[in-house]
């Protein structure tokens, strides 16, 4: 799959616009893993997708976090009232859509929430928090980036591509999840809210340290995805 239906989504000249186009040996490899791909045609064993929904649940706790931190590190009331919606939005109705549609791969919340946390997902969490821990706003919103963005992305690239599967694809509802207008407007605030941070909180002198986070955040994801592979490998 090309990358061109980036700019679909993504201004060219906004922040992650200029973070992707400096990085884009890991963003192609984040938004075109064997994973993804598996997603599109419907070969992705069930066991890797069942690992990913478990460990995907485990994340979203630390992703509030995550925007909880972000509310402490805002110095306005329109950043601190951004992310404290965030934090509802994925607390009282992503946790529950998540867990409605795991329910329907025999899953219950229950049994995730006794699931160990995957390496591979403690490193991508626990990355954000530190870097929101030890930098500010701006450099909290990057590394969240590749998730809240990302996966509109990819959510829109599947769903526009020939290769994608259909009918008898049991991962296209995933698709439309993700490619939905609803998702899409909050990857395109996501967006908008990063450019107002970095407006506020950039300058050239910082973009070469938020492109290292953006980097190694898109490597983390990358290998979320991996960690799904390889669980259905052992």
């Amino acid at each position: 799959m090309g990358s061109s239906e980036n700019e679909n989504l993504i201004p060219v000249k906004s922040m992650v616009g200029r973070l992707i186009a400096a990085n884009p040996e890991a963003w192609n490899a984040y938004i075109d893993h064997d994973f993804v791909r598996g997603l599109g045609d419907g070969s992705l064993p069930e066991a890797a997708f069942r690992h990913y929904l478990a460990q995907d649940y485990l994340f979203l706790i630390q992703f509030a976090r995550a925007y909880g931190l972000a509310v402490y590190k805002s110095d306005t009331l329109a950043d601190m009232r951004a992310a404290a919606g965030a934090v509802t939005t994925i607390l009282d109705v992503e946790m529950g859509l998540h867990v409605k549609y795991c329910a329907g791969w025999g899953l219950s919340e229950a049994e995730m929430a006794r699931v160990p946390e995957d390496p591979g997902c403690m490193a991508y969490t626990r990355f954000v928090l530190e870097r929101g821990m030890a930098g500010d706003l701006l450099d909290l919103l990057v590394a969240l980036a590749p998730c809240v963005i990302g996966y509109g992305v990819i959510g829109a690239r599947l769903d526009g591509h020939p290769s994608t599967q259909r009918e008898g694809n049991p991962y296209f509802d995933w698709i439309e999840m993700y490619s939905g207008q609803e998702f899409l407007e909050a990857a395109t605030g996501a967006l908008e809210h990063i450019d107002r941070v970095a407006s506020e909180r950039g300058g050239e002198a910082r973009f070469a340290a938020l492109s290292q986070t953006f980097a190694n955040a898109t490597v983390l994801e990358q290998r979320f995805w991996q960690m799904g592979l390889d669980a259905a490998n052992t």
